[in-house]
């Protein structure tokens, strides 16, 4: 019989020889052509020009040991790991970000993530959604506060389609049940966070069978960081040209 340290060890060997095939199958904007991105989210609701759907979702953890402990306790007072992930309309994760603590604002990981400055730099024709957590840019659109006429016909498609992130971590949990909470330390949910989102990914291109999914929790807060003044005029275009 193996003893206790040798099943650990060979999980988390498991965990990163999984996890190191990350840049293989979650890819950004995703590997299939980018009109067919679009053309898949437009098929939703109507809302064009969509290469993404972005969000965080918080990985409960154990209390972690250390100088630290307290960056992990997020606004709904347990630990977790805040982890942002951005999806497709099939619900295929295209890049994941999970390094960072619960206490931090999904803003701003968004902010320090290599998919914004890609994206904030021009390097990719088309727009990601996001709920109203992130300040809306040229390339991150997001729901107007108090719509009016036309922008509830945004909001409305805007919502739609957004859902397909909160459907990707519903999936995601439902398959891997150790993501509801992982007894080991930040790191080490890190590591189990990515291999499970590869895994994921596999599933969903190998079209296998889709586990129930309980419905999603409201997660929403505010925005840490203002509007851009282009990102609302480009909002504003968007309600004119095609909701109007």
């Amino acid at each position: 019989m193996l003893n206790k340290a040798t099943i650990c060890r060979t999980i988390r060997s498991v965990c990163l020889a999984i996890k190191a095939l990350a840049d293989v199958f979650i890819s950004f904007p995703g590997h299939r052509r980018l009109c067919d991105i679009k053309e898949e989210f437009y098929r939703i609701a109507g809302f064009p020009n969509v290469i993404g759907a972005v969000d965080c979702t918080h990985i409960r953890i154990k209390a972690p040991s250390g100088a630290h402990e307290a960056d992990f306790v997020n606004r709904k007072s347990f630990h977790s790991i805040n982890v942002q992930m951005v999806c497709n309309a099939d619900c295929v994760i295209s890049n994941v970000v999970a390094k960072w603590p619960g206490s931090v604002h999904d803003s701003r990981i968004f902010r320090a993530s290599e998919i914004y400055q890609c994206l904030s730099q021009g390097e990719f024709s088309g727009v990601l959604l996001g709920d109203r957590g992130y300040g809306c840019q040229p390339f991150l659109l997001t729901p107007f506060t108090d719509p009016q006429e036309a922008q509830q016909a945004y909001n409305h498609a805007h919502a739609r389609t957004r859902a397909r992130v909160e459907m990707t971590f519903g999936l995601l949990k439902a398959r891997f049940h150790c993501l509801h909470k992982l007894r080991v330390s930040p790191v080490r949910a890190c590591d189990i966070t990515v291999a499970c989102a590869v895994l994921h990914n596999v599933a969903c291109l190998r079209k296998e069978r889709a586990p129930r999914v309980p419905p999603a929790m409201d997660w929403d807060n505010p925005a840490i960081f203002p509007d851009d003044d282009s990102g609302r005029l480009l909002r504003d275009q968007y309600v004119l040209n095609y909701f109007s």
